[in-house]
């Protein structure tokens, strides 16, 4: 199985874990996600992430994505993973958003590589500046 877990500062990554159940639908069991709240220790973060994963197993398939390369929750969590032997079964990404959660969630998990691939194209191909048009000329949307 594959398994979706989404780590952040704050916020972000259970608002992102909202977004995605309303838009994945019946793929939603395998999304997890935790935070490091504000105020919070990172000890706290480290038993929550424990917690949260205490239903994988060697033979799943971790996609792990972070708000930040390096960020405490994402290093914490790559800590537990490898500590748990999950490490060689885990794709880790920082800077994530919502075009990259759907993709790991949608996409299917039995090529590793392939699913990592569609992962950063979509990231890449879903940041981009919208750009206007101010010649004066009205267009139907």
């Amino acid at each position: 199985m594959k398994h979706v877990i989404l780590v952040s500062h704050g916020t972000f990554a259970p608002g992102l874990h909202n977004a995605l159940n309303m838009l994945a639908g019946a793929k939603k069991e395998e999304l997890k996600s935790t935070s490091l709240q504000d105020g919070m220790g990172i000890d706290i973060f480290e038993n929550n992430f424990t917690d949260l994963i205490k239903d994988i197993t060697e033979k799943d398939k971790i996609v792990l994505l972070a708000d930040i390369i390096g960020g405490s929750p994402m290093t914490a969590a790559l800590n537990i993973l490898t500590e748990k032997g999950f490490i060689k079964n885990t794709a880790a990404f920082g800077g994530m958003n919502l075009s990259m959660g759907l993709t790991a969630v949608l996409e299917d998990e039995h090529d590793m590589e392939a699913l990592k691939k569609a992962i950063l194209s979509e990231a890449l191909e879903s940041v981009a500046e919208f750009q206007f048009d101010f010649s004066g000329e009205e267009e139907e949307i």
